[in-house]
């Protein structure tokens, strides 16, 4: 009875140490193969150490320092790598191997007899009870001596395994101490040896690397420190400022306005169609780069060309009930795209900055200085000055009408004896109209019924014999016009030409449209390029002045007086670009104005055609390189053709 419950306590205890021996083993597993995973993890932390060199960082500047230091950071971890991969074979063989080997062999042992002790005690019980029912009235003396050895066989059977079965479990007691103290032996040792060849192999040439990196980081610590303190500072002078700066627009009565700009950046709203008659608006970061217009949709890492802005025109639109639109349209008068700025301020400098950009400014060598001399130029055109620049001392085609005398088919201006005032010449405060000339369609509106003209004489009516002498065409742009108090000296239209452009160029109004200017021996035509219908027209003896400018040799302007009622005379100045020498233009206006004065005289008329050149036709023909350029202007709008 004893030895049953001792073997008892025995197994229970052998059980006990079987299931701990099985969780010891899984933790030390673990420990190996978190261990196994350092190696590979130290590994691939070396690789990506040296990767950092091969990085395209956008902002990799000045990172040397950091790059050599990495670079030797990997070493290091390549040779604690090797430090690891023998602690991890140590840790396998001094640490997992013996309570592997305490399961295999002691544990499994242990359950192996108790099997065959279990085995021996069933067979023990079968032969006596095989020998417990042999019958008592017949003995069979030989069967009982068969049962007998039978039982004596398995008593001795039984009798062995429960001695081996008894050594096995008291042999486990002092086997399991062995089995907890020398894994943990082997762990130790490990580790240490593992610290005291580390320690040995980076305690004395790492020190000064570590200090050299850690005296860097301390040094960029403060750098970032003394970065953020500046950054805090700047933020509280920022957000000191009023509300009312973060209202879109807040300076619209009196914005500060930079007219020279050659480049510009900031967002803007794109006007894209998306069908017949519906559009949307896109709001995009737009820039300037040389002569470009780039766009750079949000989270895109570089921008696109949008349009080029060499010698295209941009000017303000009304577009769907929208603020501050302008539209930039291409140097072919193609309608371009449509934007909408934020503010004033946004929305002038914007139109400036395109307006100097297309006029190739950024190509000097000082763009700045340029735009700054232009701008100045146009500001100081609003204050009334004594003369329109220095004095032409030739004014060649270019004449006073009522001061000219013909000697020798020449024409010799007469000398003024003083050059008038400005307010003497354009009353202060004069408007000016920069749309006389209607766009085709609306003077088709307006004058249903008119008849076309055609400037080659074709138009199947019969004119007048003079009319016929002379017939001269030019293309040209309209810039403005404005009443005058005075057609006594051409100063008069040099100064209306100053203040046309000055205001063209303060009120951002670039856009032009192109007409023809037919010149002949009665009048001047301005027809419509596209449907030949005469816009508007000038009898030529109401031109009193005509003059090229000086220096721009394409600006050209005349004045004509007209009466409005007896004894009432009005005067304006017509200012206009042409695509030819001005001068050209004059020399027209005055040969048709000597038409008509030798009109009276039939002889002066026979002897003024026999001095001039004429057409196969028996119409005038301009001297020198006017008559080169006389190619018809249908489909060009760059040149000019003779009627």
């Amino acid at each position: 009875m004893y030895t049953r419950s001792l073997l008892s306590v025995f197994e229970e205890d052998a059980g006990t140490l079987t299931e701990y021996t099985n969780q010891l083993l899984q933790a030390m597993q673990r420990v190996y193969g978190a261990q196994n995973e350092m190696c590979l993890a130290t590994q691939q932390l070396s690789k990506q150490l040296l990767a950092y060199e091969k990085q395209n960082f956008a902002l990799g500047k000045g990172d040397e320092e950091v790059i050599s230091s990495l670079q030797y950071f990997s070493k290091v971890v390549d040779e604690l790598n090797i430090l690891h991969t023998e602690l991890a074979k140590q840790l396998a063989d001094t640490m997992v191997l013996p309570i592997i080997q305490f399961r295999e062999k002691d544990l499994t042992e242990v359950s192996t007899l108790k099997d065959l002790f279990s085995l021996a005690s069933n067979e023990h019980d079968v032969s006596m009870a095989k020998y417990s029912r042999l019958p008592k009235k017949r003995e069979n003396e030989k069967l009982k001596a068969e049962v007998a050895k039978e039982v004596a066989s398995a008593r001795r059977k039984q009798h062995l395994s429960s001695l081996q079965y008894y050594c096995a479990l008291n042999a486990l007691q002092y086997r399991k101490r062995i089995a907890m103290m020398e894994p943990m032996l082997g762990y130790t040792r490990s580790q240490i040896n593992f610290f005291k060849k580390g320690a040995e192999m980076f305690s004395k040439k790492m020190d000064g690397f570590l200090s050299s990196v850690s005296n860097m980081v301390q040094s960029v610590q403060e750098e970032l420190d003394s970065e953020a303190e500046a950054m805090r500072v700047s933020q509280q002078d920022l957000l000191s400022v009023g509300e009312s700066i973060y209202t879109p627009d807040f300076d619209a009565a009196s914005p500060y306005i930079n007219r020279n700009l050659i480049q510009k950046a900031g967002y803007l709203n794109l006007r894209n169609k998306t069908g017949l008659v519906t559009t949307t608006w896109d709001r995009l970061y737009f820039f300037t780069q040389g002569g470009n217009l780039m766009c750079q949709p949000r989270g895109a890492v570089a921008g696109g060309l949008i349009q080029d802005l060499d010698n295209c025109s941009v000017m303000a639109v009304d577009c769907e009930d929208r603020r501050y639109c302008f539209q930039i349209t291409t140097p072919t008068g193609k309608p371009g795209i449509t934007l909408q700025a934020e503010g004033k301020k946004e929305y002038e400098e914007w139109i400036c900055a395109i307006n100097n950009i297309s006029r190739q400014i950024y190509l000097t060598d000082n763009p700045e200085a340029v735009a700054i001399r232009l701008n100045q130029t146009a500001l100081q055109a609003v204050t009334p000055i004594t003369s329109f620049g220095k004095k032409q001392e030739i004014l060649s085609p270019s004449q006073n009408v009522k001061n000219v005398e013909m000697q020798n088919d020449r024409m010799v201006p007469q000398e003024s004896d003083s050059i008038p005032e400005s307010t003497e010449l354009i009353a202060p405060g004069t408007p000016i109209q920069f749309d006389i000339v209607l766009p085709a369609t609306e003077f088709l509106d307006q004058n249903r019924g008119g008849r076309r003209t055609n400037p080659f004489g074709e138009d199947g009516q019969e004119e007048d014999e003079a009319d016929s002498l002379l017939q001269q065409m030019f293309v040209v742009r309209f810039l403005g016009s404005m009443a005058v108090k005075s057609d006594d000296t051409v100063e008069v239209i040099y100064e209306a030409m100053r203040q046309v452009l000055a205001a063209r160029a303060i009120h951002n109004i670039f856009r032009t449209a192109e007409s023809h200017l037919l010149v002949t021996s009665s009048d001047l035509k301005l027809i419509d390029p596209q449907t030949q219908v005469t816009r508007t027209s000038f009898e030529l003896a109401s031109v009193t002045q005509f003059a090229a400018h000086q220096e721009n040799k394409r600006l050209i302007g005349f004045v004509v007086c007209t009466s409005e009622s007896p004894g009432e005379d009005s005067m304006s100045a017509y200012v206009f670009e042409s695509n030819t020498e001005g001068e050209k233009i004059c020399y027209a206006i005055n040969l048709g104005k000597e038409i008509i004065e030798a009109r009276k005289d039939p002889e002066a008329l026979a002897q003024l055609m026999s001095s001039m050149p004429l057409t196969n036709d028996g119409k005038f023909k301009l001297l020198n390189e006017q008559s080169e350029e006389n190619n018809t202007v249908h489909g060009d709008g760059d040149q000019e053709s003779e009627a």
